[in-house]
């Protein structure tokens, strides 16, 4: 995948120095922003010291990159992510170790936000307040999450963002609660996702985005046009508002060998995006929580035959039909035919429970899996979107007890039938309780 690239750093209008560093490598397509921290200048140490080593962990372990280049299997994918927590702990503990030496350095550390392109997909590692932000066609999504004291009370309903300004809060706006060097160790972000042609990514400290709405329609027009102008545009921009910080902004934009290329795999994604948001499972997501969870899927086609999983086996995922046909086999008769959109295995989610019927390949297929594993990853990190997820499951769980309990109530009204003889006096036998439909999401 081509990619093209540009980058501007300003002091902003109250600093004195710059603690911001970024980084550009295009043989790694590798790019960091990093927003130092400390005393007597030590905050442009920490920065300078965490891209540096960064970059010098990619470039050594680059066999990973190019792996997952050729082969875009799960298990290279993995080993990426690895491989990149693995450079933003080896820059903590070199950064910690440098403020413990030198007394004027002491308790110095360093956001990071790093984005390494191999192949068709982005890996991310980020630590602290600086963002990393994908323009997807028309749609702008903050794909990173601020570890900072604000967004913390604002997960936890202390506060609403846009009451912010005048509170008690306000003077911790820059209060982080995750930093590089600060400690031994740090517990870093870490997550892939498909890149598309066409995709544009911002990478900014918060002396920019500190001056960016949720959804800012100024940054669509920013990102898909002048490239070289972009950053010195949204440098401008952060200026003109006040400048309180220093301000770093990269852009990086992915280009398309074909047009042809280019258009299937945004169709594809499209059609995968579109069967999500029919299931029961996603029914209340938006778009960018989907494209959470499409992130942490594997898409993989299957021929005819292939099983996708056997009866009795141990279920440990989630399977979507994004095309063709599968037939459900129990005890060696079929039970069930799906077909495109149609969902199966879900209870996998919650348990290891054998499975109850084998599924067999019967056309050429294309089938998109979710693992336990990557939906409790979700759950664990993301409180609103776990909330909606899990309140759908046990509304899913809900509607298919009572249709068990309304198809137990009509199996026994036509047994009471039955046994009824011609002579005996008419009775009155209860209708079978009916499904209601599900009541509204709660709000989260």
């Amino acid at each position: 995948m081509k990619l093209s690239f540009a980058a501007a750093t300003d002091v902003g209008r109250q600093r004195q120095h710059n603690e911001d560093n970024f980084l550009i490598d295009p043989q790694l397509n590798l790019f960091v922003v990093a927003d130092g921290m400390g005393g007597h200048a030590a905050g442009e140490v920490a920065s300078q010291l965490a891209i540096h080593e960064i970059s010098r962990i990619v470039r050594e372990n680059g066999e990973f990159a190019e792996r997952y280049a050729k082969t875009q299997d799960l298990e290279a994918r993995q080993a990426v992510l690895r491989m990149l927590d693995h450079a933003v702990q080896s820059a903590c503990a070199l950064i910690h170790d440098t403020g413990k030496s030198d007394a004027n350095k002491r308790g110095m550390g360093t956001t990071t936000s790093a984005l390494l392109i191999a192949g068709d997909r982005g890996f991310i590692a980020h630590v602290g307040d600086s963002r990393v932000y994908l323009l997807r066609g028309a749609q702008l999504h903050q794909l990173t999450e601020d570890h900072s004291l604000i967004n913390e009370l604002i997960r936890r309903g202390k506060i609403r963002r846009d009451e912010l300004e005048g509170s008690p809060y306000a003077r911790f706006k820059n209060a982080v609660t995750r930093a590089v060097g600060a400690n031994e160790s740090v517990e870093a972000d870490t997550f892939d996702f498909e890149v598309l042609p066409g995709d544009a990514f911002l990478l900014c400290s918060d002396g920019l985005h500190q001056y960016l709405s949720d959804g800012d329609a100024r940054l669509g027009p920013i990102l898909s046009g002048d490239l070289e102008a972009a950053p010195s545009t949204l440098v401008e921009l952060a200026n003109s508002a006040g400048g309180s910080d220093n301000i770093t902004a990269v852009v990086v934009r992915s280009e398309t060998s074909t047009a042809a290329d280019g258009m299937a795999r945004v169709a594809d994604l499209k059609n995968r995006v579109d069967l999500l948001a029919k299931l029961a499972l996603f029914r209340y997501l938006s778009y960018k929580e989907i494209i959470r969870v499409l992130n942490v899927t594997t898409t993989r086609d299957v021929k005819p035959g292939d099983a996708i999983f056997r009866e009795g086996e141990s279920g440990d995922a989630l399977y979507v039909l994004l095309a063709g046909k599968v037939h459900l086999v129990k005890d060696g008769v079929e039970v069930a035919t799906l077909e495109r959109g149609a969902h199966f295995g879900e209870m996998a989610l919650v348990d290891r429970s054998p499975r109850s019927a084998a599924a067999i390949v019967a056309d050429p297929s294309r089938v998109l899996s979710l693992s336990r594993r990557d939906f409790y990853q979700i759950v664990r990190n993301e409180p609103a979107l776990a909330t909606k997820l899990l309140w759908s499951f046990v509304q899913s769980l809900t509607e298919r007890l009572r249709k068990t309990t309304s198809d137990l109530s009509d199996a026994k009204f036509a047994a009471d039938a039955i046994e009824l003889s011609p002579g005996d006096d008419a009775v009155f036998l209860e209708e079978p309780t009916r499904s209601r439909p599900p009541p509204h999401p709660p709000r989260v």
